[in-house]
């Protein structure tokens, strides 16, 4: 029988480079499936720099929705609370907004199908990814691995502008069982509204998740952020704040336990995007003196294991998955992974003057200090969409 081989691919380059309804977007919902993909792999890397992308995860199983049937269909509508007819539209509309040239920050979202020669793909399935996705289709010869993960990584890179270079290797792909590979891309680049400027810029302890403290390059300025402090259920208080990136669509969210010893495993359970949804109500403009880390993170995450824990399974077994829609022949889904990038520092837009300005003050204004463990969550704001979220132990 013939396998697909799935992978899923997001890039971020963050060189320094966000009043919500309860009503969840298809946005958020496909968020709130990626952040349970997140929440499997922390727990299994609770010491670990982790970084996800999950509008990503949810774009692929979006990309495979319309080839899947019966059992395997259902499953992939169900993770993500899709409704079984008809959700193409609003992915149609998401995709729209999110790529939009209007967009002050840049995003670019590439996906593309890689078939092998003479493989019988629905025509069908390959429209429906068009219109909904703007897919690119390419055939390629898998006889030669070596020679079709360089065509394939060369497309991601370009995709990427260069971040990531790598994402197929030659083994993943076998000569004579490949037929598929499914690819989404996204590249960030978002400059901060108020910049942190260099010279600011310190050599400071960090708290690693492992208890060791080690010297980081630390971010400093004085400004005024969108900041307020939340509760779990099971009463752990913790800290977000808001670091917008120009234009205003899109921000960083810094959450950070209140108290030094407790872990971040207290609160990242606890996040969703209704839990995001609601820190609007507790979150006020006020001026305080913020320190954040410069931090670079370069991570795999495979997400077969994660996915088939949230009860994604057929799709992944030979015997069970039915992506008749996708083609005459039989395929399943042999191996899922993201690679990401991401790297953050003090470069921004020209509100520089203003900000050099308020940083000379001094007074008894709060401070907030990241030196320790932090989750971060980049969020498109007008969709709810998170297009990226990560646990950063050491930066």
């Amino acid at each position: 029988m013939a396998y697909l081989a799935l992978l899923f691919l997001y890039a971020l380059a963050a060189l320094c480079t966000g009043a919500f309804s309860q009503t969840l977007s298809y946005g958020e919902r496909g968020s709130d499936l990626g952040i349970k993909v997140f929440q499997q792999v922390v727990l299994s890397k609770p010491l670990d720099n982790v970084v996800l992308s999950p509008h990503g995860v949810a774009s692929v199983l979006g990309m495979l929705l319309p080839g899947g049937h019966g059992e395997t269909r259902r499953q992939v509508l169900s993770a993500l609370r899709f409704k079984k007819n008809g959700p193409y539209r609003m992915l149609r509309k998401l995709h729209k907004t999110l790529t939009a040239k209007s967009n002050e920050d840049a995003v670019l979202i590439a996906n593309g199908i890689f078939s092998k020669e003479g493989f019988p793909i629905q025509p069908t399935f390959v429209a429906t990814n068009k219109a909904n996705f703007q897919a690119e289709s390419r055939s390629m010869d898998f006889s030669d691995p070596h020679g079709a993960a360089d065509k394939i990584n060369t497309w991601v890179s370009n995709k990427t502008r260069g971040h990531i270079t790598s994402l197929i290797k030659a083994d993943m792909l076998d000569s004579a069982m490949t037929r598929l590979v499914i690819i989404n891309s996204i590249y960030f680049k978002g400059l901060w509204k108020s910049r942190f400027q260099s010279e600011n810029t310190k050599m400071r302890p960090f708290t690693g998740g492992n208890g060791n403290v080690f010297k980081v390059p630390m971010m400093s300025q004085l400004s005024v952020f969108n900041i307020g402090i939340a509760t779990t259920p099971q009463g752990v208080t913790y800290k977000v704040i808001e670091l917008p990136y120009h234009g205003n669509t899109i921000s960083m969210l810094i959450i950070l336990p209140t108290e030094m010893d407790v872990p971040l495993s207290y609160v990242t359970p606890h996040i969703n995007s209704t839990t995001v949804q609601s820190w609007s109500d507790v979150m006020h403009m006020r001026k305080v003196h913020l320190l954040f880390p410069k931090f670079t993170a370069d991570v795999e995450v495979d997400l077969k294991a994660p996915l088939t824990a949230l009860g994604i399974t057929d799709m992944f077994s030979q015997d069970k998955a039915d992506f008749r829609h996708l083609s005459s022949d039989p395929v399943y889904v042999t191996k899922a992974l993201q690679k990401a990038k991401i790297v953050v520092n003090e470069d921004g837009t020209k509100a520089a003057a203003a900000t050099a300005a308020i940083l000379m003050a001094r007074s008894s204004l709060s401070w907030v200090l990241v030196d320790r463990p932090f989750l971060f969550l980049i969020r498109h704001k007008p969709t709810g969409t998170l297009l990226f979220m990560g646990q950063i132990n050491q930066p």
